[in-house]
C-alpha cells in the first residue's frame, strides 16, 4: 500500500487553493503546511506539528520521505495542489455531529489514525443519557470493543429494555465477539430464569396461580428489566391473569377469603426484581 505523500506548500498555491476551494473558516491558518479534506468537501488548512503530535498514524507518514514540492494539478473532478506523482495531499477525514451514526464514524477514523484525544473525548461523553438512551447496545458494542469495562457494563444494564431476540437487533450483535455476545445473553438468560425461581417459591404464590406467573414470566423474558410489569408502583398490570390472582379466594365453605394480598404480593416481586443481577460480569 503506497503511503500518502505530503510536502510544504507554498503561500501562492495556497492563496489559488483558498479561493477554490471550501475552508473551514476556524481550521485555516495561514501558516499552515497541511490541507485535509472532510469527505463533505470541507478543507482544514492546519499545522503538521498539530498532527505529528496528536496522531501516531500521521507522525509515521510524517515521517517517512517526502517528494520535495508540490504542483499544480487539473484534472476534470478536482483542482489544487498535489504532490508528487500525482497523489494529493489532501487528506479525507470525516465531520460529525454527536450522534450515534457519527460516534461510530469518528471512532473508526480515530483508530486508523491513532489519535488518542478523540477517543478519550467520546469515552467520556458517549454515556450521556441521550445516547445512552437512543442505543445501547450499540454502545456495549463500541465499550467492548475499546475495552471500556465501566460503560460497557452500564450499556449491558441498559439493554435490559431490549428484547435481544427481536431480529432488528441482529446486525448489531453480530459485531460482537462470541465472548462479548455470550456476556450479555448470560445477564439477560440469569435474570430471566432467577426470577421464575423468585416467584415459584411458596412464599411468594401459597396457593400456584400458575397463569399469572407466566404471564409475568413471558413478559419478562420479553423485557428483563421487569419495568413493565406494573408492580414498581404499587399495581399489577392489567392482564386477565393478574385480575384473576386478586379475585382468587379460598374455597373452603365458609372462608371466602382471598388467596393473595395485593399489595404485600406486589412488594414480594418487587423483592424479586430488586436481587436481581443487573450487569455482566467481569
Amino acid at each position: 500500500m503506497t503511503a500518502p505523500h505530503y510536502a510544504k506548500i507554498d503561500n501562492t498555491l495556497m492563496r489559488g487553493a483558498r479561493a477554490s476551494r471550501n475552508f473551514h473558516p476556524e481550521f485555516s491558518f495561514p501558516d499552515a503546511d497541511v490541507i485535509l479534506r472532510s469527505t463533505e468537501g470541507t478543507l482544514y488548512r492546519i499545522h503538521s506539528y498539530t498532527l505529528c503530535t496528536t496522531s501516531g498514524f500521521f507522525n509515521t507518514m510524517f515521517s517517512l520521505p517526502q517528494p520535495p514540492r508540490c504542483k499544480e494539478a487539473q484534472d476534470q473532478n478536482r483542482s489544487g495542489p498535489t504532490c508528487g506523482g500525482g497523489e494529493p495531499d489532501v487528506i479525507p477525514i470525516y465531520e460529525s455531529d454527536f450522534s450515534f451514526d457519527d460516534v461510530d464514524r469518528v471512532l473508526t477514523a480515530a483508530e486508523k489514525w491513532d489519535t488518542p484525544g478523540p477517543i478519550a473525548s467520546i469515552r467520556a461523553a458517549i454515556t450521556c443519557p441521550e445516547l445512552l438512551a437512543s442505543d445501547p447496545l450499540r454502545l456495549y458494542v463500541v465499550a467492548k470493543h475499546f475495552e471500556w469495562k465501566e460503560e460497557a457494563k452500564l450499556a449491558a444494564t441498559q439493554t435490559l429494555r431490549l428484547n435481544l431476540h427481536d431480529p432488528i437487533h441482529a446486525p448489531t450483535l453480530e459485531r460482537l465477539s462470541s465472548r462479548d455476545l455470550l456476556s450479555l445473553l448470560n445477564l439477560h438468560r440469569r435474570r430471566r430464569d432467577m426470577f421464575k425461581k423468585l416467584l415459584d417459591s411458596p412464599e411468594r404464590f401459597a396457593a400456584g396461580n400458575r397463569e399469572f406467573k407466566n404471564a409475568m414470566f413471558a413478559e419478562f423474558d420479553r423485557r428483563p428489566l421487569g419495568d413493565t410489569l406494573g408492580v414498581n408502583v404499587g399495581q399489577s398490570a392489567d392482564w386477565p391473569e393478574a385480575k384473576a390472582c386478586w379475585e382468587a379466594s379460598c374455597t373452603m365453605a365458609g372462608c371466602e377469603g382471598l388467596n393473595y394480598d395485593r399489595v404485600a404480593t406486589l412488594r414480594q416481586i418487587r423483592n424479586c426484581i430488586d436481587v436481581l443481577p443487573s450487569t455482566i460480569e467481569d
